[in-house]
């Protein structure tokens, strides 16, 4: 057995590979068409493209959209729920908000229809006493009915059983005698937190990706052992840490977010080895973008995420906020002459125009091509026909110029880009000047100068490998385990004794967990948490803990500071309220050389242009080219101009300056 590390992620679009030698530092890279709806054949695909022989890879780490992709586009297994008696109808009732904010429009698809959503007598009151005793009769009764709609999954989702989880627990005891595959998932096991809507969801959302997560991953599991992969595969978590994939499905909803969360484990890393503490991430693929906030070297995770509308999945995730705006994304003109672009996306079949594909609307690539941002002679035909369509779909119902047109639909992708952002640091109550943009993905590059001088951002740090950012997160990536447990307490009434007993046990599970993985760590390290409010408020503030002992006073005072930081108010006269307890546990693996991310036997002295092409800013400028891995690390190179690679391309605005750091990041500073 070898001694490589592999990285795959799975995009809309492509799928990326890197492979890792972590004695010397050497890599091979692949990116590959993303094979739908089975993602399977395009990781084997990465492979054979790499020339990879599996046996000699110590460690394949796979990150997947597979669950991301089944609850966005409801393409689930058929599941039944069986709840409390008068509660069948929460996932559907929510907390009654709208899709839209303005009038009466929008729909919302539950996880599981209502005529699969049964009710048994069985009750606990939120102290966790048993009101209704389980009905052990009707529970058969209703798995029998269930099995006859055909369901292949269950979820088992009681009220109040986060306090008291009896219950749940005797029910999947009766329906594992009963159903005729493991896929039973019980709301406690996943999340013992109040709030029975999240909880629900949470649970629904497990049981209903079960099935297609065990399937796909078994497949390909099974594949590369067959090919001479000797170990476990290892997918990523959405919390940035990694599972063995043969316990992955056991808690499938904790894949959700797993490729964007990999991507701001790649920032992480390449941030701090570069001198960069805090960074807004932008990842810009082919069919969306996702944007997140990394402050004090420290990954955004949070378990208030809400994936969709009314789709809230509380479980640890990196807070990853998306939009539809990728290189694939149509623009169009509507009904009212208003023109739009995204979130339908062209994907990777039939993809752009100028993918010469059978595209035939316009994206947002067709417009970087018009504009000069890539290189026409590398699309033939094909980008001839991206500026027909462009011209006949677009420039022609606005009455512009066909190279105006194509600005437009680029600074409207810029937009929504920047309002994501927007969205993860300034309503954090953080300022992106005090920031840089990492700007990563197949397409991030091109827009990255543009969105750092619309948002006030003095610099953008571009990895070596921009378009394989993600797949090399999953090769950096710590062990995490996460855990939370709900109290719903007033802080001045908690039993401290009953806090630090909770901390100090899901410490002790998270080092058993991460001691049974098997892999070779330099450390492991605990984090404590608490999520608290004032009494009579819904929202939660989480409260870094010192340790897992804390004082009430302690307690008291971070939590005023927190909120001082926050909202800028004092309510002394108000009680603080300890709502839940949590605890992450981080089984640290050895640093990663990233230095040969980009061979420096590829180097020359000086930075010279490979040649100029016309590239419109507004107007038209004569732009030099540059090949990314020619670039000496003692390169300063003024805009505009643009830097091409195998992966990506990067787009220098005119009046930004390019250097180089030590392992051949871009520094581009932004004038303001």
């Amino acid at each position: 057995m070898g001694n490589l590390v592999a990285g795959v992620d799975v995009g809309g679009t492509f799928t990326d590979l890197v492979i890792l030698n972590p004695d010397t530092g050497a890599v091979r890279l692949a990116k590959v068409p993303t094979s739908l709806p089975n993602q399977a054949p395009g990781v084997l695909n990465a492979f054979d493209t790499a020339g990879a022989d599996l046996a000699d890879l110590a460690l394949i780490v796979h990150g997947t959209t597979t669950t991301t992709n089944a609850v966005l586009e409801r393409a689930l297994c058929k599941t039944g729920l069986i709840t409390t008696l008068g509660f069948r109808d929460v996932l559907e009732l929510g907390r009654r908000t709208r899709p839209h904010p303005y009038g009466m429009t929008g729909t919302f698809t539950p996880v599981i229809p209502r005529d699969l959503r049964l009710e048994i007598p069985e009750r606990m009151d939120a102290q966790g006493r048993v009101l209704t005793p389980l009905d052990e009769t009707a529970l058969r009764a209703a798995i029998a009915s269930l099995l006859d709609k055909g369901c292949e999954s269950l979820c088992i989702h009681f009220l109040h059983a986060y306090a008291n989880p009896a219950h749940e627990i005797r029910a999947a005891e009766i329906a594992r005698e009963l159903w005729p595959n493991p896929y039973i998932t019980c709301g406690h096991h996943l999340l013992s937190e109040s709030r029975e809507f999240e909880r629900g969801v949470t649970a629904a959302v497990n049981a209903a990706v079960q099935p297609l997560l065990e399937r796909y991953v078994s497949r390909l599991a099974g594949e590369l052992r067959r090919r001479g992969y000797p170990r476990d595969l290892l997918v990523m978590n959405g919390n940035g840490g990694m599972v063995e994939a043969s316990k992955v499905s056991r808690e499938a909803v904790k894949t959700v977010m797993s490729g964007p969360a990999s991507g701001v484990m790649a920032a992480l890393a390449t941030g701090r080895r570069a001198g960069f503490p805090n960074l807004l991430t932008y990842d810009m693929g082919g069919t969306s973008t996702d944007v997140a906030m990394i402050r004090n070297g420290r990954a955004p995770v949070s378990n208030e995420i809400e994936v969709e509308y009314a789709m809230p999945i509380h479980v640890p995730m990196v807070d990853v906020r998306t939009v539809g705006a990728g290189g694939g994304s149509i623009a169009r003109v509507d009904a009212g002459g208003m023109l739009r672009v995204g979130p339908e996306s062209a994907g990777s079949t039939p993809g752009p125009i100028c993918y010469g594909r059978g595209g035939t609307r316009v994206t947002i690539s067709d417009a970087n091509l018009i504009l000069g941002r890539l290189p026409p002679d590398r699309f033939g035909q094909a980008a001839e026909d991206a500026r027909r369509a462009l011209q006949d779909q677009i420039a022609a119902p606005l009455g512009l110029s066909v190279e105006a047109a194509a600005e437009a639909v680029i600074r409207i992708a810029n937009t929504h880009m920047a309002g994501a952002i927007r969205m993860v640091s300034i309503s954090l109550g953080a300022d992106p000047r005090d920031f840089a943009l990492f700007a990563f993905g197949g397409a991030g590059p091109l827009h990255a100068t543009a969105l750092a001088r619309e948002l006030a951002i003095p610099r953008v740090l571009i990895p070596a490998r921009p378009g394989i950012t993600n797949a090399l997160g999953c090769v950096v990536a710590d062990l995490r385990h996460d855990f939370v447990r709900t109290i719903n307490r007033p802080l001045d009434s908690a039993d401290m004794d009953a806090v630090h007993a909770i901390l100090a046990a899901q410490e002790q599970e998270g080092r058993r967990l991460i001691a049974a993985e098997r892999i070779a760590l330099t450390g492991v390290t605990a984090e404590f948490s608490a999520d608290m409010q004032f009494v009579g408020q819904t929202h939660l503030l989480r409260i870094p803990l010192p340790s897992a002992t804390p004082t009430r006073a302690e307690l008291q005072e971070r939590f005023e500071a927190a909120y001082h930081a926050r909202f800028r108010v004092s309510l002394p006269s108000i009680r603080a309220n300890l709502v839940n307890l949590n605890c992450s546990v981080i089984g640290h693996r050895p640093e990663t050389d990233l230095s040969r991310l980009i061979d420096p036997a590829h180097r020359r002295a000086i930075a010279e242009p490979t040649g100029h092409r016309t590239v419109w800013f507004g107007t038209p400028h004569e732009t030099p080219v540059y090949w990314r891995d020619h670039l000496p690390l003692s390169a300063t190179i003024h805009g505009p101009a643009i830097i091409e690679q195998m992966d990506t391309t990067t787009l220098i605005d005119p009046g930004c300056t390019v250097t180089l750091d030590a392992e051949a990041n871009l520094i581009v500073s932004v004038p303001q």
